[in-house]
Formats: C-alpha cells, structure tokens, sequence
C-alpha cells in the first residue's frame, strides 16, 4: 500500500464546477482512500457514512451543479470531530454512554453542506475535548501520520489524521487550550483557529462555553481561506457569535518569548527548528522579544486556576450520572471544578481582565506573536505513562490564546528526525484571521520548508541514532560494541561548530571527552543506528565520566551521543584544533 497523495478542497471544487470531474468520481476516490487508510489506522473515526449514503449526497451535488449552481465547496470532502453535530450522527464526544443523535446539525455544518460539501464521517478525540495528545478516548488513540509511534496531537486527533493521510481535503476540529494547533503542527497541517465568535459554535458540546472555537485543519492556507469564506459570519441563535470583522495586521514587529522563557522539555531538535523559523521571519521583520510571564499566568488559569469549573460544568450531567464512564485521566481533571467558589471565580475574572488590559497594549508594540506551537513532542507510550504533566507540556505556548481573545493559525515549520512535525503557530489580536493568513503566506514562502514525509503505513520500528566520538568509531578498540548489537552505520558527519575535544588522562583505551562549548569548532563523529533495547543495554556500559547526551550535527539535526562530565577534563589535552579522534590517533602513531 501506497500513501494517497493528499487532497485539495479549492482544486476539487473548481474541478466539479467546471465538469472536469463529479462529485461523484471524487466521493468513490474518497471511499476508496477511506478503506485503504482504515488498515492503517481505523480508530481515526467514530462513525463514518455508508457508502449507499456517500454517494447519494455526492449525486445530489452534480444535480445541483447540472442545474446551474456554483457551489464553493462542490464535491469536496470533509470530516468532523465527534464534538460537533452532523443531522444523520451520533455525537459521542467520545463517551458512548453520552451519545445522542441530534435533530440538525451546527450551524458550521449546515453552511459547509449548503455550500456543496460531503461529509464523510465523525473523528476520534480526546473525550469530551479534554487533552492535548489524542490518547484519552475508548475508541482508541489515533497516532501520528507519519510516524504511529508517537501521538497525533489532540483533541482534533483524528480529524488532523484524517487529513495528513489524504483520506479528506478538511475537517473541522474544534480548539480551547489548543486543540486545533497542536495537531496540526505535529502531523504537518494548517491549523486555522478562528476569532472567538467568528464562526458559529452552535451544535458544539462545550468544553469551555465561553472560548471555545471551531477550527479547521487544511493542507494549505488557500483551503483555509475557502473553509473561513464559506462558515464565517454572524449566528443570531449562537449567544456568543459576532459580527464579521478584518483587522488588518502589519509584520514589521514580530513578538517571541524571551529566549530564558522558552521551555524545550528536553527536546534540542524543537529549539533548533524554532531558531530557523525565527532567522526566515527576521527577513520579514524585527523580531521582538517579550516578556512571556503575564501570557503564560494567564494559561494557568485554564487548568490550574477556576476555568476548570466550566469543563466540569459543562460535563456535570455525565459526572453526577454515571462518572465511570468519564475517562479516568479526564474525570481526574475536571473533577476539581466542582470545589471552585465563586469567590476564587472571581476573582479568577479580575485578574484575567488585567492580563487581557496587558495583551491588549502588548499590540502597540508589536504587530503579531510567532510562537511554537508546542515544545516537544512524545511517544503514545510515554503519554500514557505520564499523561498529565506530558499533556501539560503540550500546551506550553497554546493555553492562553482563547482566554485573551486572539485569533492564530498553526503553519508548519520543520520535520524532526523521527518525521513527526514541527509547527509555529502565528497569533494576533481578534479580528486578524486573515491578516494572519498573509501573514502566513509570506513566511511559508521565504520558510523554505521541506515536504511532508511518507506516510507510517506499517509502524516505523523504533530506533535510536548514536554519534560516537573515539573509541567506539570503526577499526576502533571498543567498535565492537556497536557490532555486536547490529547498529547500522548511517555515516560521517561534522557536529555542530560548538564542541570541544579531548583526550582524557590515564583512560584505558584512551577516549575523547566531548564538550559543548560556545567557543567550539565542528568535531568529526559518526553515527549509527540501534534498536532501541539494544541502545539501553549500550548505555548501561557506558563508563563514568562519560555519558550518553544530546548532540547537534551541523546540518541542525540532533542525536545521541558521548557527552562527559567535568571531571572528565582533568589533566585532559584539548585536541579540538585536530577536529576529531583519528587524527590524534594519526598524531600519537
């Protein structure tokens, strides 16, 4: 099996309208892909339509061509996450024993299928919409597209896999702490959050009444400008929906954490990828640093402060009924909401109103934010190891954005070495959305990005790449170590030009000790590759005072490697002039 190249929304409605194609022809293409995918990954969906139902809505849509109509959306089709109603689905939110079956469908969904659009089914997520990761869900934990090892992203899981693998043009996910960003930028993805209000949550389950938005994953900024087109706009039966407003947005000042304020949670390979984003958008503008603090006390407030009171508010009827049907991790979260007083509510809304004055002045001294969209990223099994403080991690840089009304739009912006993505997401004041989709043109145009990699269809076999440094390198005395576990010799390379090198004293056989060192030079290495159980039972022979670390290549990449303890320069030579451990090996023969 081969991965479908993915979808565009725009091309195909401009094929079906012209009559190059039907509706009909792309909806058995659509079925086609649908199948081939679900020997893959089928816990993608909830619900899905039959074929018989497809395929009479797609005829319906050349009927309506054949008669005349220009449809925006014409045979295009979509998915949507099982929060949001579709006439003819279930909701489940992911909790079977909360589902129902609704009597019309939202009101975003009722402008996309006016507008010519096929709905092809209902997508998993994290239940009720609480998680980052996509893993908190009894029909299972959607994965990683291009690498089923690690986690999709959440709540939106399934449908940014949905997506990524090419099975529809766009589905719809919805976002409060982040949950139509973070998925985008792990799977490769354009993750549009609109303004709060701008598009109507009418037929929503709530997780946060109050700020949560619909989303819509798309493969470029051309789809999300046709999705934002056709559902944007005033909904006089959604309280919280507004009038349509654009912002214009400049790009001259672009705003970043202080470089002491971002957090990598260990992952060197997400700070170098940010690095390179910020060099592309410092063509574009100044970049700005700001003060992180007040934003990020702001995201506490989510889950750490009294809004966690409104998830629990809005899952009260399930809670009180049957709570053993919540899963455990999410009852473990929205739980305490229920001993939130209104006092602590309060004054929660104070101090949210002073952060949100800040914000707010913050735009007279920039133009936009350009931030990660997230700072690491994890194995499913790492996740459900620790899913709570990892899931946190995950909404690092995203939490604050609904509470302080911005709207942001989660582009690409790099691939890590284990393929998943790395994403930045661009952030403005409500009202911006379209000027961050220029925005996001411009810097996709200058980001030199490479493609997205193949799609997992099989499950990559975890592996561990390892630089070594001396001893260990090939015709070396301790080679065999490597040998001996199968590693594979993926080549010689250069470490990025800030290392030091030398020769420890009276070690036997003699070793290098590699250090980080701003004022360093590139260092030869070579670089193997080991199962990962093979890679453990190396490092447990690894001799103090070396260890196994963290290295940058020069071309950015990070692996594994040698990495040495202070004391490990005691009466060492620095060698870093010779650029590597055979040439003083050459030296001393």
């Amino acid at each position: 099996m081969t991965a479908p190249n993915r979808q565009s929304a725009a091309g195909i409605a401009a094929a079906v309208n012209a009559g190059r194609t039907s509706a009909v022809a792309v909806a058995v293409e659509t079925l086609a892909r649908a199948a081939a995918y679900d020997a893959v990954q089928p816990q993608i969906w909830i619900s899905r339509a039959t074929p018989e139902q497809f395929l009479a809505a797609a005829r319906a849509i050349d009927a309506r061509i054949a008669a005349g109509e220009t449809l925006p959306l014409a045979g295009v089709p979509f998915a949507v996450k099982d929060n949001i109603d579709v006439a003819g689905f279930e909701t489940t939110a992911a909790c079977p024993a909360f589902a129902y079956r609704p009597e019309a469908s939202a009101g975003v969904i009722e402008r996309l299928t006016a507008a010519g659009a096929l709905c092809l089914g209902k997508t998993n997520l994290d239940q009720f919409a609480t998680g980052l990761n996509g893993t908190r869900s009894p029909y299972g934990a959607p994965r990683n597209a291009s690498n089923l090892a690690y986690v999709s992203g959440g709540s939106s899981s399934g449908s940014s896999v949905a997506v990524a693998a090419g099975v529809v043009a766009f589905a719809l996910g919805t976002d409060t702490a982040g949950s139509g960003r973070v998925p985008a930028a792990f799977n490769h993805l354009i993750g549009f959050k609109p303004t709060k209000g701008r598009w109507s949550t009418r037929g929503l389950v709530p997780a946060c009444r109050t700020i949560d938005c619909i989303t819509v994953f798309t493969d470029d900024t051309t789809d999300a400008r046709l999705v934002d087109a056709v559902v944007a706009g005033f909904d006089a039966a959604d309280p919280y929906s507004k009038a349509l407003a654009d912002r214009p947005l400049g790009q001259a000042r672009i705003g970043v954490p202080r470089r002491a304020q971002r957090n990598w949670f260990g992952d060197a390979e997400s700070e170098y990828l940010y690095d390179r984003a910020l060099e592309k958008l410092a063509t574009l503008g100044e970049i700005v640093e700001i003060d992180y603090a007040p934003l990020q006390e702001a995201a506490q407030l989510l889950y750490g402060g009294p809004w966690v009171a409104e998830r629990t508010a809005a899952m009260a009827g399930i809670l009180a009924s049957d709570p053993e049907a919540v899963d455990p991790t999410v009852r473990t979260v929205v739980e305490p909401g229920a001993e939130v007083s209104a006092v602590e509510l309060f004054n929660g809304i104070y101090r949210l109103a002073e952060i949100k004055r800040h914000a707010d002045e913050l735009w007279t001294t920039i133009d936009m934010l350009a931030f990660p969209t997230t700072g690491a990223t994890y194995r499913v099994a790492e996740m459900l190891a620790a899913p709570v403080p990892l899931n946190s991690a995950l909404g690092f840089y995203t939490n604050f954005v609904n509470l302080l009304d911005m709207a942001a739009l989660a582009v690409p912006a790099g691939i890590r070495s284990n393929a998943t993505g790395f994403g930045i997401t661009l952030i403005g004041p409500a009202d911006s959305d379209r000027a961050l989709l220029d925005a996001a043109d411009t810097y996709l145009a200058v980001a030199d990005l490479p493609s997205p990699p193949p799609l997992d269809l099989e499950g990559k076999m975890q592996t561990v790449k390892l630089a070594v440094v001396g001893a260990h390198l090939k015709d070396m005395p301790l080679h065999w170590q490597l040998t001996s576990r199968d590693a594979t010799f993926l080549g010689a390379f250069e470490t990025a030009p800030n290392y030091r090198l030398y020769a420890m004293a009276e070690s036997v056989p003699p070793k290098p000790a590699l250090v980080h060192s701003e004022e360093g030079a590139p260092i030869k290495v070579e670089v193997y590759e080991l199962g990962v159980a093979e890679f453990g039972s190396f490092v447990v022979e690894v001799p103090a005072p070396l260890a196994i670390g963290t290295v940058t290549l020069a071309d950015g990449s990070s692996v594994k490697g040698f990495v040495s303890e202070p004391r490990a320069l005691t009466g060492a030579e620095d060698i870093t002039d010779l650029g590597g451990w055979r040439a003083y090996v050459a030296r001393g023969a």
